[in-house]
């Protein structure tokens, strides 16, 4: 086998020889829709079963592009690609979340440079997921308004942490950031996730991951390690607090040096910012997006 040889690349015999964004079941996945049912097991170290879906989402075929220099329209097409995909996931019975995200670089521990991202269907609600929704939720039962939409409401009022934004989308560093840099891309609109996008909406949104791809690997002059996590509502029952957003989470604190989730960080939970948040908002708003 050739020493460069990708098995997402078009010619290796894994995938078509032609193909624009391609769905590639993971060859080591964590769950599968032939394992045993959801079915937990009494006792103190109780058991369920790992049914649901591992995909990796191989955004273009060319081995060396980095996702920054997809095209809007490209990315359009990455975004078609996650609704229909979370669509088939979601239809399943035992699926409770169908979780979209990427990371990038090798600090990351990414070893396929090849521009792809990864979708997994759960067979529950991921703990973090569970966490912010609990938080939502207390949030509307207390203030009778979604915590989202007034979160957006105060950044736009302000401004000071805004980075870009387009006609259906936000994006902004959080006054609650806690990597370098950290943005989220927040929807205008109130809904609860990817499958809710109206083709306009579609648009905007693979418009503005372009943008803030681009801001953040021309910040420094290289590519910017880091995860991209579509934050949407479990796909049974109703979830009306919850409001659809993408979070990526840059780890490169400098041009030279990475954020390390250290003592603090990992043994309490407590977030330590190299950055403020104001003054990275400022430093990406004023990074030229340029290709």
């Amino acid at each position: 086998m050739p020493k460069d040889w990708c098995p997402f690349d078009p010619g290796s015999g894994r995938v078509p020889d032609h193909f624009d964004v391609f769905i590639y079941p993971n060859d080591f996945p964590a769950f599968s829709l032939d394992s045993a049912p959801f079915s937990p097991e009494p006792g103190l170290y109780a058991k369920t079963g790992a049914r649901g879906s591992c995909d990796v989402v191989i955004y273009h075929p060319e081995h060396n592009l980095a996702p920054s220099q997809l095209s809007a329209g490209h990315w359009r097409k990455v975004v078609d690609i996650w609704i229909k995909r979370h669509r088939e996931l979601a239809a399943q019975p035992d699926t409770q979340y169908v979780y979209i995200f990427e990371n990038t670089g090798v600090a990351i521990g990414v070893t396929m440079p090849h521009p792809h991202g990864q979708i997994y269907a759960f067979p529950f609600v991921p703990p973090l997921i569970e966490r912010e929704l609990c938080a939502a939720s207390d949030y509307f039962r207390d203030h009778a308004q979604c915590i989202y939409c007034r979160i957006l409401r105060e950044e736009l009022g302000s401004g000071e942490r805004l980075v870009t934004q387009n006609a259906d989308f936000v994006a902004f560093v959080p006054f609650f950031a806690r990597w370098p840099g950290e943005i989220q891309i927040c929807a205008r609109r109130h809904f609860a996730g990817i499958v809710d996008l109206t083709d306009a909406e579609a648009t905007s949104l693979a418009a503005l991951i372009k943008k803030v791809r681009m801001k953040y690997d021309n910040l420094w002059g290289f590519p910017i390690p880091l995860m991209m996590l579509l934050r949407q509502s479990p796909v049974k029952r109703e979830h009306p607090y919850f409001h659809f957003h993408i979070d990526f989470y840059p780890i490169q604190r400098s041009p030279t040096k990475l954020k390390y989730l250290a003592g603090v960080e990992s043994g309490a939970g407590t977030f330590l910012n190299d950055t403020v948040a104001e003054a990275k908002a400022r430093e990406l708003r004023e990074t030229e997006p340029r290709d």
